[in-house]
């Protein structure tokens, strides 16, 4: 049924854009489909569904936008093909997890690299041309981003060290999170957040690293006893629209999405450090333990994460140096 249903939604989406371009028909109500992989509970759905109903309202009628979360159309790994070619308008991806496209997208999930929201806005303010000229060359266009909480380690016996991972398998979800693993000395797999539990469950995964806010989405305490808050990263998730779509409304319906988009990015960084304190409270209200990270621990994560910022660094090339050089230095 679930199959069925899927086609029956993309097959009613196909063809939305070209019906919504013609200029003659601009008065007519044209209708958005978006496709995001978190479900309604989780705060980045929430702030989506915000930011689509203020810019349904701003339209003053001329734009109806139906919102698709927990994957119900498209899987995450389709989602940006899925803009791309127009089987949906809007989607919303985790970044990183398109880093072997290229190294912009995923320079958020370098280990230690960002321990703060301070150090996490100077880095997106940094990638952000890099991260638009690459969706501009795409036929897309990012409208706002968002970066998920600090992200802590979850397992089933305390984690003094680095050493202490070695021998898991630990659920990765990019590119960067699965070279960490290899340097924990653990067995990578990706497991898309929808499969954490049966993942774990059938003992696919023992491990993993990700933030609180993912850990309640997926019921964590049902399968971890510990989460150890490491900071880790602050990787983002990137809100974008293709731009054929975009611009074949009139000016200012565009100008009132770009300001919806502009009001949910704030609104968004603001939840996510709500849900820092929030969602680990959760955690442990379910049973877990949540504990500080030893000195001996952080030691550790850091000396990979500077073993991975070299290595991303020689993947993105100069203008990847260029933009480490120049957050080091807006952070020293």
């Amino acid at each position: 049924m679930h199959s069925i249903r899927r086609r029956e939604l993309l097959a009613a989406t196909a063809g939305l854009a070209a019906a919504a371009i013609a200029p003659g028909a601009a008065q007519a109500q044209t209708r958005w489909q978006v496709a995001t992989a978190y479900p309604d509970g989780n705060f980045h759905t929430r702030n989506l569904r915000e930011f689509t109903d203020a810019a349904q309202a701003a339209s003053g009628g001329l734009l109806q936008i139906q919102v698709h979360s927990n994957a119900s159309l498209l899987r995450m790994p389709e989602i940006k093909r899925g803009v791309q070619t127009g089987q949906v308008q809007i989607g919303e991806i985790l970044l990183s997890a398109y880093g072997n496209e290229d190294p912009f997208f995923e320079v958020d999930s370098v280990p230690m690299l960002v321990t703060s929201t301070a150090m996490a806005r100077k880095l997106a303010d940094l990638q952000k041309p890099y991260v638009e000229a690459r969706l501009n060359r795409q036929g897309l266009s990012l409208l706002y981003w968002v970066p998920w909480p600090p992200s802590g380690l979850y397992t089933n016996t305390p984690v003094d060290n680095v050493d202490a991972l070695r021998g898991t398998k630990m659920r990765t979800f990019n590119a960067l999170t699965n070279r960490f693993a290899t340097l924990c000395g653990a067995t990578p797999t990706l497991v898309q957040q929808a499969e954490v539990p049966q993942a774990f469950a059938t003992g696919v995964v023992n491990a993993m690293v990700t933030s609180a806010a993912t850990g309640v989405d997926v019921q964590s305490w049902d399968f971890c006893k510990y989460f150890t808050p490491i900071g880790f990263t602050r990787t983002k998730n990137a809100i974008f629209v293709r731009q054929r779509d975009l611009a074949a409304l009139p000016a200012a319906v565009q100008a009132s999405i770009r300001a919806a988009a502009a009001a949910a990015e704030e609104r968004g960084w603001a939840m996510s450090d709500s849900e820092t304190v929030s969602q680990q409270a959760i955690l442990a209200q379910r049973g877990m333990t949540v504990a500080a990270a030893s000195p001996a621990l952080m030691q550790g994560l850091m000396r990979i994460g500077a073993t991975q910022a070299e290595e991303w660094v020689a993947k993105a090339g100069d203008e990847g140096k260029r933009l480490i050089e120049s957050y080091r230095a807006a952070v020293a």
